[in-house]
């Protein structure tokens, strides 16, 4: 049925708005509840090839990790701070209430569990190591989101921790080496004494 003239079609209200964020600046929170699967917004801004977002980039200082470039794929990055839309103001967590979808050379976020009025939108930036990142690049890229289960890092892959001796009162375990090492003591010792 076709409408009437002059009538439009009710609009929805918006799924977020963006103010200050406790994790980074400023964040993007949900006005209304969210169902998981639901595709909230598309990620806008200047589409540039790789070179031209690094030579956009090249004179920021090394300790800034604040950026609004998204990558697409081999060619092509997404610069929100030029052209983009509030979708740049989703910010990071290593337990994310959303995810990244790309389609089409498109980028959305979309909501991986239903997501109530007032919390903060969030999604894993999973951003890439490489061979040239300076040594503190973990605490250039900390992670603020504050989840027990946090990484620490925004980086991905997270770095691997060393092996921990003592794990929560347990003794350590001993190694081949070390069992032959109290062999021979022990018969050391017996030895010793006849």
């Amino acid at each position: 049925m076709p409408r009437a003239p002059g009538k439009r079609t009710p609009r929805r209200a918006p799924y977020f708005a963006v103010r200050r964020s406790r994790v980074h600046g400023r964040g993007a929170f949900a006005l209304r509840r969210i169902r998981k699967g639901t595709r909230i917004v598309e990620y806008l801004g200047e589409r540039v090839s790789h070179r031209e977002a690094d030579r956009r980039y090249q004179d920021r200082d090394s300790r800034d990790n604040h950026t609004f470039l998204f990558i697409v794929d081999a060619r092509t990055v997404i610069d929100a701070g030029a052209g983009g839309n509030d979708a740049r103001f989703i910010n990071h967590s290593c337990k994310p209430n959303c995810e990244t979808v790309i389609e089409t050379k498109r980028v959305y976020i979309e909501a991986i569990r239903t997501i109530e009025p007032g919390e903060e939108l969030n999604y894993d930036y999973q951003l890439a190591r490489s061979p040239d990142d300076p040594p503190d690049a973990d605490q250039i890229y900390a992670c603020r989101c504050g989840h027990p289960e946090c990484r620490g890092s925004m980086l991905w892959p997270p770095k691997k921790k060393p092996a921990q001796a003592k794990r929560a009162g347990k003794r350590p375990t001993k190694t081949r080496a070390d069992k032959r090492r109290t062999a021979r003591k022990r018969r050391a010792k017996t030895t010793a004494g006849r």
